[in-house]
């Protein structure tokens, strides 16, 4: 996989249509009213299906009904992929709370020591929660092909899950090639939201340009590179 021309096609893709993304921006906005937020996923797993069909320009804000349904299916794939991270997590919060807890009721006379009994639960929320990273970091490209299979089967939800059929496209794309498409979105992804975040602290005007152009930007890079490194499963020599 030409892992140089995913990236600089990625990036240029989103300026194909700027008003497009600025429609995806104010999704982005209200997505704190839930159907927004589905809708936006929508627009971004149409974008990979797009993308997989040989189509280079951003698809159309259409028929909303399919956008919204194709939304709830993608976010199910993460909360059905991240939920034993989500676990952990919830473990980890409730174990720190309960050594708080204890570190403040326990009676000043008791023979144990309260040092010892925080660390020890302390201690295991933090397993808990660099469990939850690892699990996290090791599914991540697994489910991002997995969410691949799906757009390529027309949004069937459960191609999302078919371990083996995810794994043998896996082996077609290289373990190697995926390691590095992935190491080179957490970068990219990373280095645009820390820009972004500067860019914010422009009075009114920052928020508006992280909300409607660079957030909106990323989702749609990122849809864009999915595409492609699923589509490299299915040529002998990746030239795009």
């Amino acid at each position: 996989m030409d892992i140089g021309y995913v990236i600089s096609d990625s990036m240029k893709y989103p300026s194909t249509n700027w008003k497009n993304v600025i429609i995806l921006g104010l999704l982005f906005m209200f997505s704190f009213l839930i159907v927004p937020l589905f809708l936006l996923y929508g627009y971004v797993f149409r974008v990979i299906k797009a993308s997989l069909a040989g189509i280079e320009d951003l698809p159309d804000f259409e028929e909303w009904g399919e956008m919204l349904v194709d939304g709830i299916k993608l976010f199910l794939v993460h909360i059905i992929y991240m939920l034993p991270a989500m676990i952990l997590v919830i473990y980890s919060i409730f174990a720190f709370a309960m050594a708080l807890h204890s570190f403040s009721n326990l009676n000043p006379t008791t023979t144990l020591n309260p040092t010892l009994i925080y660390s020890l639960i302390g201690g295991s929320a933090a397993v808990g929660l660099v469990l939850a990273a690892i699990y996290s970091l090791i599914i991540y490209p697994i489910m991002t092909v997995g969410i691949g299979n799906m757009a390529f089967h027309n949004g069937d939800l459960g191609s999302a899950f078919k371990i083996g059929d995810i794994l043998t496209i896996i082996s077609e794309i290289g373990w190697v090639d995926l390691i590095i498409w992935y190491v080179a979105m957490i970068i990219i992804c990373i280095t645009i939201f820390v820009a972004g975040t500067i860019i914010a602290m422009i009075p009114l005007l920052g928020w508006l340009l992280l909300t409607l152009i660079v957030y909106p930007y990323l989702y749609l890079f990122f849809g864009r590179a999915l595409a492609w490194l699923y589509a490299s499963a299915f040529t002998e020599e990746y030239e795009p």
